[in-house]
């Protein structure tokens, strides 16, 4: 498996992004603003992505709220081989979380160099191996450890979240127009919360505006990757740590197509940028 070329692509007075050893693509889960399921989508496309037979990882970025480990299932501690923190395994997904270092309610108060620097441990202190996916569930917004994590790491693709609303479609743009100023590849944007399935009549239910997340992409020029509705099956996954997207049909079908198209969007990525970006079957 070859790694990531992207070291390679930087614009003039930028400096070479370093590659992470072993980790062939990194794709990095963002939104605009919080409460748009953002967690939840980068647990679930990492579990799809791990169904179809790729090797993949995920890091928690979210350093002020890490709830990978509540959704996956898990709340064992990392140890290191020498200088090598080893991640933890959940469901074929090789995982990274500060909730593993630091478990309870205490939170976390930290500034601009401090997460930096756990960033970076993250990223290069962990012994991944070899990933065909890293996915990184980065914090909402477009703050410090978005700017350290893309300033430093190849990207090679970003997935902006966003619920239908208006309030949410605003702040998504943002994230867009972010990953496009520190040219980030964005592979596109997932509607989260779509839609409500009645579970008495089956009669659809636009909780929160309808049609607003393909609206904007097709606007703003990018992919619209998938429309995730709202299930309580998703949510009660993500409550017992058992990521819907471990089933078959049915709540995980949403997931498979995004995970999907995220792959496909790679593709299509490569076709464009040539030995930049490289996907591997």
């Amino acid at each position: 498996m070859r790694q990531n070329q992207c070291m390679a692509s930087h614009g003039p007075g930028e400096l070479p992004k370093q590659p992470i050893e072993g980790v062939q693509h990194l794709i990095a889960v963002g939104s605009g603003k919080g409460g748009v399921g953002k967690t939840t989508i980068s647990v679930n496309l990492a579990v799809a992505l791990a169904g179809m037979g790729y090797k993949t990882g995920l890091l928690d970025a979210d350093v002020y709220g890490p709830n990978v480990p509540l959704m996956m299932g898990i709340r064992e501690t990392p140890f290191a081989i020498g200088d090598r923190i080893q991640p933890l395994e959940q469901y074929g997904v090789k995982l990274m979380s500060m909730g593993f270092l630091s478990p309870g309610d205490k939170p976390l108060i930290w500034r601009g160099p401090m997460l930096h620097n756990v960033i970076q441990q993250f990223l290069r202190n962990v012994d991944w191996g070899a990933l065909d996916y890293l996915v990184i569930d980065l914090p909402p917004g477009t703050g410090d450890v978005q700017l350290s994590l893309i300033q430093t790491a190849p990207i090679s693709g970003s997935v902006v979240v966003t619920t239908p609303s208006d309030v949410s479609l605003e702040d998504a743009r943002k994230a867009v127009e972010m990953f496009r100023q520190v040219r980030v590849e964005i592979l596109g944007l997932v509607e989260n919360m779509a839609y409500l399935d009645c579970p008495h009549c089956g009669e659809r239910i636009d909780v929160f505006n309808y049609g607003g997340g393909r609206a904007t992409a097709e606007r703003m020029g990018v992919n619209f990757l998938a429309e995730i509705p709202l299930d309580p099956a998703v949510r009660a996954g993500g409550d017992a740590g058992d990521p819907v997207a471990l089933r078959q049909g049915g709540a995980a079908a949403p997931f498979a197509e995004l995970a999907r198209n995220v792959v496909e969007s790679l593709r299509r990525a490569a076709s464009r940028t040539g030995p930049t970006i490289e996907i591997t079957d």
